[in-house]
């Protein structure tokens, strides 16, 4: 498996998630564009929660995955985007350093209880949470583009 960091934190295939979530301003992280169900800070909560629960059982720790898909939605407090931000940021780092030990083939243990999952490795959780966000940072690119706050100061691709 290829290193982990390159394709979770540094990606060539889309917008860094560090650029994607630079410089946005706190008000606009806890608004909700017209007709979006949610808002930024809202989106990267989730990406937060499912990347924690993913590296704590890939550490072998950590509970089953939550009953049902509101659950994996955590409330958001008003004003706490930076902290989220910095948690998100964090998280992927530390997600990414899971593949350092080049431990990929490793059956996840406990295995996952959801059965389509329930196969999965180390590398399978790693890719997981790569997809997943990508499929979420689409959003925020998106949300950003609809609240007027895009491209960052860094730039971002606008092709």
């Amino acid at each position: 498996m290829s290193d982990a960091r390159h394709w979770l934190v540094e990606t060539v295939a889309f917008v860094p998630p560090g650029q994607a979530v630079e410089a946005l301003d706190p008000v606009l992280a806890d608004r909700r564009a017209t007709g979006a169900s949610h808002s930024i800070a809202e989106i990267v909560a989730h990406m937060v929660h499912w990347q924690e629960w993913f590296a704590s059982r890939i550490e072998g720790q950590g509970g089953p995955a939550v009953a049902h898909a509101a659950d994996g939605w955590p409330v958001v407090a008003p004003g706490s985007w930076k902290a989220l931000r910095d948690r998100y940021l964090a998280g992927l780092e530390r997600v990414a350093a899971l593949n350092a030990s080049g431990d990929g083939a490793r059956p996840l243990v406990p295995a996952l209880e959801f059965p389509p999952l329930a196969h999965y490795t180390v590398g399978d959780a790693l890719q997981h949470v790569g997809q997943h966000n990508a499929h979420h940072l689409g959003q925020v690119v998106l949300l950003r583009q609809l609240l007027g706050s895009w491209p960052p100061p860094s730039g971002g691709w606008t092709w």
